[in-house]
């Protein structure tokens, strides 16, 4: 069968409440805040038949660097008539020439297989109430003023501008920071999210200092229902379940063309901002000399 009655049109903030209905069906745990978070930052279509949005897609572009394909749902009702593949069509041309980046779930992989993405890494999900813990000693809480640095370094991180992710994580929750001779080092954002509260991203040098950094908003939050997500290649999913938040599914990053990143000695992802919006420093965009 073919789609020629389901109409593609631009994504506006009129089909957020049916997009929760979507999202819903699949078992995400969207709320209206973070569908109307990942709209702000993103370009996105919906597909439509008789009235009805049957479909989502979202790019999330960080400046010419490169882009994610996110929040790609298709209606249950509709499998199985090449939805997907029309969706992602449409994404590829919001995208133009920019490298891209997915985090795919068990339904999209073969799609996303034929459609050219490489496997990078495992993407882990960690959720759960956390317990009491002490807080290490060295984060501490971020000021307006470091809204620049933290910007700085998960550039360096990620190999992209996500001066507007940043920004706008900013505005709905909130930072922590570790320092080195004045200097911002590292970071971790937390906000609302789904049940709870999402701990991401993170940037740190090294894996201790991302520890300490989750450790900081975990100890402010006993009996609080927490997410992170990592991958596979930072370490940090084993010290996660030890702190209560148990491994709960996850998906693959993937990209388009295939580049990997060599770690950098300074600052590396070890927990993304969401499955969304951000990927890991694996699958992050190929450092560019600016981004204008």
């Amino acid at each position: 069968m073919q789609t020629n009655e389901i109409e593609l049109t631009a994504f506006g903030p009129e089909y957020l409440e049916a997009a929760i209905r979507l999202s819903r069906q699949a078992g995400w745990p969207h709320r209206l805040e973070d569908w109307q978070m990942a709209l702000a930052l993103s370009e996105g279509i919906v597909a439509v038949e008789d009235g009805r949005v049957v479909g989502t897609v979202l790019v999330t572009p960080y400046k010419r660097d490169c882009a994610t394909i996110n929040m790609v749902i298709v209606d249950e009702a509709v499998r199985g008539r090449g939805l997907g593949r029309k969706l992602m069509d449409a994404a590829f041309r919001i995208a133009g020439d920019r490298p891209l980046r997915l985090v795919a779930t068990a339904e999209g992989l073969p799609l996303y297989d034929k459609l050219g993405f490489g496997e990078s890494d495992a993407v882990l999900q960690h959720q759960g109430v956390v317990g009491e813990i002490a807080a290490a000693a060295e984060p501490e809480a971020a000021s307006t003023a470091d809204v620049e640095a933290i910007a700085k370094l998960d550039r360096l991180a990620f190999g992209a501008d996500r001066g507007a992710l940043i920004a706008y994580l900013a505005k709905v929750g909130e930072f922590a920071v570790l320092r080195r001779d004045g200097r911002v080092t590292g970071f971790a954002a937390l906000r609302a999210f789904g049940r709870g509260e999402v701990i991401g991203p993170v940037v740190a040098a090294d894996l201790d200092n991302a520890k300490a950094l989750v450790a900081h908003f975990i100890a402010a939050r006993p009996g609080r229902f927490l997410r992170v997500d990592t991958t596979a290649g930072t370490g940090l999913s084993v010290w996660l379940a030890e702190q209560g938040l148990a491994h709960l599914g996850g998906g693959i990053a993937m990209m388009k063309p295939p580049i990997r990143r060599a770690a950098d000695p300074i600052a590396n992802t070890f927990a993304l901002a969401n499955q969304a919006l951000a990927s890991s420093a694996d699958t992050s965009c190929p450092p560019t000399p600016s981004s204008n």
